[in-house]
């Protein structure tokens, strides 16, 4: 037992390991074949590690809160295409490397959606990445600083799925706007972005200051291959404070 439970440890097999003799008892009262006594013990041992790789893949994604759409209230917008956003859960932008760019006031769920379909997707096996837009900024603007902005700029570029949060709640300048061209520019059919913004595209010069060859230049390769959602309403949250 002692070398089996070795051997075990050293396949990493968790699940068999620990679990072996009680399998076998259920199998010895069952009656079981030995070749259905094997296959549980296998189906366990990959239900496990699906299950740890999910877990990992949402403890990389750096998720402020974990959200789903069954928390989402549809009647609060005033204006939402439930069935355009229904669509986007089954992921077949990730699959075809396009983008999502969900646009709308504050407080209108586009966060709240841009992590569902980010959850989903960490469900999916996509390897995610979620970030503020001025975080990803300004954490390329110190890379570039100390010599390490190859090396960041990878964090950004190799997730199936970046998620790029409130683009335009805060200006950025001429050097962000470089850099935040460069994660852009490189996933340009090589990953998907989801951004979520409160500022329609013809707005989009002010959020890189002012620079409308690069604003043309970001919108040529990010609207190549993008659906764009448009959510109209108040804040939800506004709503709740004011209940309160």
């Amino acid at each position: 037992m002692h070398d089996l439970e070795t051997l075990l440890a050293y396949l990493k097999l968790p699940y068999i390991r620990e679990n072996y003799e009680s399998v076998a008892a259920t199998a010895a009262r069952k009656e079981w074949t030995h070749i259905h006594f094997l296959s549980e013990l296998i189906k366990q041992e990959a239900a496990l590690r699906k299950d740890k790789a999910v877990q990992r893949r949402i403890h990389m994604a750096i998720f402020p809160v974990i959200k789903t759409m069954d928390q989402f209230n549809w009647s609060w917008p005033k204006k939402i295409k439930r069935v355009q956003i229904e669509n986007l859960f089954r992921l077949k932008f990730i699959e075809e490397k396009s983008n999502v760019i969900l646009i709308g006031s504050v407080g209108v769920g586009k966060t709240h959606i841009a992590t569902a379909l980010g959850y989903q997707a960490c469900l999916k096996t996509h390897n995610v990445l979620f970030t503020s837009a001025i975080d990803a900024v300004n954490n390329l603007v110190a890379a570039q600083r100390a010599g390490l902005l190859k090396q960041e700029l990878k964090k950004y570029l190799k997730p199936s799925l970046l998620l790029l949060d409130e683009l335009g709640y805060l200006p950025i300048d001429k050097t962000g706007a470089d850099l935040l061209f460069q994660i852009i520019s490189q996933r340009y059919e090589r990953g998907s972005i989801i951004i979520t913004t409160n500022r329609v595209f013809r707005d989009w010069p002010a959020i890189f200051n002012n620079d409308s060859t690069l604003t043309s230049a970001l919108l040529d390769r990010l609207l190549h291959h993008t659906e764009a959602v448009v959510i109209e309403g108040n804040s939800y949250r506004m709503r709740e404070e004011k209940k309160e």
